[in-house]
């Protein structure tokens, strides 16, 4: 008989140990309450202070750990995303990866010339076009900043164009409490209420605090305004190893912790149960070159160990993966993208972000994307392990062989080999021969290919006539 038997329903596995995620997080609640974190709004600052936190200098705010832990009591562990069409699309819970591109990046790669050049709006409309497209790419960011645009409209501009191209989740982002609000309002001409929107959200809004422990007056209002509005929101910072946080990968890690919880105990203090998700972009600084590195082991490292820590607590975690710091599609785009997509899967983050970045965050690119959904696809069938069951041991079936020889003409093989196998779509196996036939291609002409079929082809679900109308009408009053 056995007993104290477990089942793996998943593959995972463990950077820290239990003692090291309290550690961290012991670390960063003294962190909070001794150090304190510079808020740059009155009113984030008096939120506070009426909440029990301790400010000095006007900014300086020092949180009390009850506080902090209230706030962790009733952020919530998991919500659900929508489609704008009303389908439960990203169910947010412990353990569920999902993944999407990144936004903000100045250039882009021309799908039709491969050159690198400024993003403008009508990439953004392509980029969510291929989210829709492809089936491991589960949220939609833009890939860039949209420059054919007034500068200060660039963020409306991007969420017109990204919505009418998918029906998948959007996270958005914002210059300003302003464009916010104004995003909000095309939400909800989409949803057709606000009731409707609040009860179906389809975005998430991304913000994010300044390291080391600084927080912006455009971040907080933007917080501010999506935990009175019950939006999810996504806070998190982007500490730099060795230039804007510690050179230890475990000080990084309590200084992220410290700064994205500030957020959280705001946005709890304003609405107790508004969806919260920490994390961030936490890499190391290039000593060589100066850049952030998005294609460092460093990064992988810290995001699935940030990822037990945001777990412990009961948050969610909002992490980095399927980005280079190559120029181009080529074997290290391959090697970096891969490395952080498996990493991720394999940790449980939640929201997996920055797929398709390549130059270190400065240019996105679709091709990248393209190739990291079959990336993705890859990892998330590792990441499931192996079903175990009277079935899945197949004793009848290895007897059925011992008489036959062979396994293909098995009713136990029909039934379950396209469940338990993973079949490629860019990724070749055919004999040499019969790639030869089909023109040889590289995996880099698949995946073109593949991005200009899309493109070509694939369309969203259009919005109402009268939905796109009133959109054109939000758009001309912007201008």
């Amino acid at each position: 008989m056995r007993v104290n038997l477990s089942h793996n329903v998943g593959v995972q596995f463990s950077i820290l140990s239990p003692g090291q995620c309290e550690e961290i997080v012991l670390s960063a609640y003294e962190v909070l309450e001794r150090i304190g974190a510079r808020f740059h709004d009155p009113e984030a600052v008096e939120i506070l202070r009426n909440a029990g936190c301790a400010v000095s200098g006007g900014t300086l705010v020092c949180f009390p750990a009850g506080l902090i832990d209230q706030a962790l009591s009733t952020a919530p562990a998991s919500f659900t995303l929508f489609t704008r069409t009303g389908e439960p699309a990203i169910s947010v819970e412990p353990n569920h990866a999902h993944f999407g591109p990144g936004p903000t990046c100045p250039n882009f790669i021309d799908p039709d010339t491969g050159a690198r050049r400024p993003f403008v709006k009508w990439d953004a409309a392509l980029t969510a076009r291929a989210c829709d497209a492809l089936p491991n790419i589960d949220y939609v960011m833009s890939l860039g900043s949209v420059m054919d645009v007034p500068q200060h409209l660039a963020d409306i501009h991007e969420f017109d164009a990204m919505v009418r191209e998918t029906v998948k989740p959007i996270m958005s982002w914002s210059f300003s409490r302003e464009s916010l609000a104004q995003i909000h309002r095309m939400c909800i001409a989409v949803k057709g209420s606000a009731e409707a929107f609040a009860r179906e959200p389809f975005m998430i809004f991304y913000a994010e605090p300044s390291s080391p422990l600084k927080h912006t007056a455009e971040a907080l209002r933007k917080l501010i305004y999506c935990a009175r509005q019950n939006i999810p929101i996504v806070y998190t910072p982007c500490p730099i190893a060795g230039a804007t946080a510690p050179a230890t990968m475990a000080g990084i890690l309590v200084q992220n912790l410290a700064e994205t919880l500030g957020g959280v105990v705001l946005s709890q203090c304003i609405r107790p149960g508004t969806p919260v998700v920490v994390g961030g972009v936490v890499s190391i600084l290039d000593m060589r070159t100066t850049i952030l590195s998005y294609g460092a082991p460093e990064l992988a490292l810290l995001s699935a160990a940030a990822t037990e820590v945001a777990r412990s607590l009961g948050l969610p975690m909002f992490s980095t993966a399927g980005c280079t710091d190559a120029k181009c599609l080529d074997q290290q785009a391959g090697i970096e993208a891969t490395f952080s997509i498996l990493t991720a899967a394999l940790s449980g983050a939640n929201f997996i972000h920055d797929v398709g970045f390549s130059e270190s965050a400065m240019t996105g690119s679709l091709p990248l994307l393209v190739m990291s959904d079959e990336v993705i696809g890859m990892a998330r069938h590792l990441a499931r392990g192996i079903r175990v069951d009277a079935d899945t041991l197949a004793v009848s079936a290895i007897e059925q062989a011992r008489e036959t020889g062979e396994y293909l003409s098995l009713d136990h093989t029909a039934e379950h080999f396209r469940e338990q196998f993973w079949f490629p779509r860019l990724l070749d196996r055919a004999r040499y021969g019969e790639w030869q036939a089909a023109g040889g291609k590289t995996m880099e002409e698949r995946i073109l290919e593949r991005l200009r079929e899309i493109i070509a082809e694939h369309r969203a679900p259009s919005l109402p006539a009268g939905t796109t109308a009133e959109l054109d009408g939000m758009m001309e009053a912007v201008g």
